[in-house]
C-alpha cells in the first residue's frame, strides 16, 4: 500500500514537473515583447488550436481543434466557420467533454498548410495524411500506393506537423511516435520513447521516404526560404535540428539550439528566423526524468492510473508556461513572447507562434477555447 501510494506520488510530481512553471526567464533575453492588449478568437464547441495555416488569398487562420473539425476564421465578421473534417463519422464528435475519447473516431488535425495548387493539405493524428480543395468539406487521405506503404504504416499512428515545398510539391512531415497514438503523448514524452521519423511524400511519384529515424518526439517541420534546409523541433530533447535538402550537406542535420523548453511548431517569421511554440518549461524533476528515461518507463508501466488524465487534472492548476520565441536561422534567440503577458490570461502551453506580413502575431495552444493575435 505505502510503495503504491509513493509510486503515485511520484508520478503525480513528475507529470507536475513537467507542466511546471518557473518565473525564470531566458537568460539573456534579447527582448521580450509585452503585450498586454490582446485579442481573442473564441471558439465555440472545440479547443486546442494547434497549428494555423493562410489561404493564398491571405484568408484565415484556418485551423483544427478537439472535436475533429478544422475551422476558418472571418476577420470581418469576428466569427468562425466550420471549413472541413478529417473524418466521415461525426456522431458524438461534437460532445466536448468526450474529445479525448473521440479523436481516433473524429479526427484530430494538427499540421495544417496549403499547398501551390490552393489544397490545403492536413497531418491529421489518427489518419495521416490529407487534402481537401479551397471549399472545404470532407477530407481525402492522400493516396500512397500499398507497396510504398509496406514498412510505413506507422504514418496513421501520429502524424502531426508538415510543410509543403510549392516548387516541387514535396511534403515534408513528422511522425512523432510509431508506439504511442496522440492520446498518450504524455507516456510517449515520459517513457522516452524515440521512434519518431521525419518523412518525405512526392505527390507526384507518389513516393514515400524517411529522412530521420530514431526521434524523440519530432514535432513541428519547417522550410526555409529557399528550401535548402528544413528545421525540425525534436520535443523531449528541447532542441531543433537543421536537415538539409540542398547544398553538399545533403542529408545530413545538426542541432541549431538548445532550449530550456520543450518545443512544438515552428513558422518562419516574415522579419527573418523562425517562431517556435514552447509547450513549457524543463526544469526540476523534468530534468531528471529526460536524463533517465527508465524513471519515465518505469512509471508509465507501473502506475495504477492513466497518466494523460492525471496531465489533464493538474493542468487547470497550472498556468504560464507557455513561450513563444524567434530564433535566427543559426539557433540564435532574437525574441521572446512570455505566455503570462498575453492580456493577463494564464497560458499553459503555447504550440504556434505565426508572424504576417502586417505585424500580427496569431498564438495558438493545445489548451485553450481561444486564438490569440498581438500587433508587433
Amino acid at each position: 500500500m505505502n510503495s503504491s501510494l509513493c509510486l503515485t506520488a511520484t508520478a503525480v510530481a513528475a507529470v507536475f514537473a513537467l507542466l511546471a512553471v518557473t518565473t525564470t526567464r531566458f537568460s539573456p533575453p534579447p527582448e521580450y515583447l509585452d503585450h498586454r492588449k490582446t485579442e481573442y478568437a473564441v471558439i465555440h464547441g472545440g479547443v486546442g488550436p494547434e497549428s494555423f495555416a493562410f489561404d493564398a488569398g491571405g484568408g484565415g487562420p484556418y485551423t483544427g481543434v478537439s472535436d475533429g473539425r478544422i475551422i476558418k476564421w472571418l476577420p470581418e465578421e469576428r466569427r468562425w466557420i466550420d471549413f472541413a473534417v478529417t473524418s466521415p463519422n461525426r456522431t458524438g464528435c461534437e460532445e466536448r467533454e468526450n474529445a479525448e475519447e473521440g479523436e481516433e473516431r473524429c479526427g484530430r488535425a494538427l499540421g495544417l498548410r496549403f499547398g501551390g495548387g490552393g489544397d490545403l493539405y492536413i497531418a491529421d493524428a489518427y489518419r495521416g495524411l490529407l487534402r481537401v480543395g479551397g471549399d472545404g468539406g470532407l477530407a481525402t487521405r492522400i493516396e500512397i500506393q500499398r507497396e510504398v506503404l509496406q514498412g510505413f504504416d506507422c504514418i496513421f499512428t501520429f502524424a502531426n506537423a508538415l510543410d509543403v515545398d510549392e516548387a516541387s510539391g514535396h511534403i515534408y512531415f513528422t511522425i512523432t511516435s510509431s508506439q504511442y497514438p496522440r492520446r498518450n503523448f504524455v507516456s510517449a514524452v515520459l517513457s522516452g520513447d524515440h521512434s519518431g521519423k521525419l518523412m518525405k511524400y512526392d505527390p507526384e511519384s507518389k513516393e514515400l521516404n524517411l529522412l530521420l529515424d530514431n526521434l524523440s518526439f519530432p514535432n513541428g517541420v519547417s522550410l526555409s526560404k529557399n528550401s535548402d534546409f528544413l528545421l525540425l523541433a525534436e520535443t523531449t530533447k528541447c532542441r531543433i535540428l537543421k536537415y538539409w535538402l540542398k547544398t553538399p550537406k545533403i542529408g545530413s542535420y545538426e542541432v541549431v539550439a538548445e532550449l530550456p523548453g520543450f518545443p512544438d511548431n515552428i513558422k518562419p517569421s516574415p522579419r527573418g528566423g523562425f517562431w517556435v511554440g514552447i509547450h513549457s518549461r524543463r526544469r526540476g524533476l523534468s530534468r531528471v526524468i529526460m536524463s533517465w528515461p527508465w524513471i519515465g518507463k518505469g512509471l508509465v508501466k507501473l502506475v495504477p492510473f492513466n497518466i494523460e488524465r492525471v496531465y489533464s487534472c493538474l493542468g487547470k492548476w497550472i498556468g504560464s508556461g507557455g513561450v513563444g520565441i524567434r530564433v535566427s536561422e543559426e539557433g540564435e534567440i532574437l525574441e521572446v513572447i512570455e505566455g503570462k503577458l498575453l492580456g493577463g490570461l494564464k497560458w499553459k502551453s503555447i504550440s504556434e507562434v505565426e508572424e504576417r506580413e502586417d505585424g500580427v502575431v496569431w498564438i495558438g495552444s493545445i489548451d485553450t477555447p481561444f486564438v490569440a493575435n498581438i500587433k508587433i
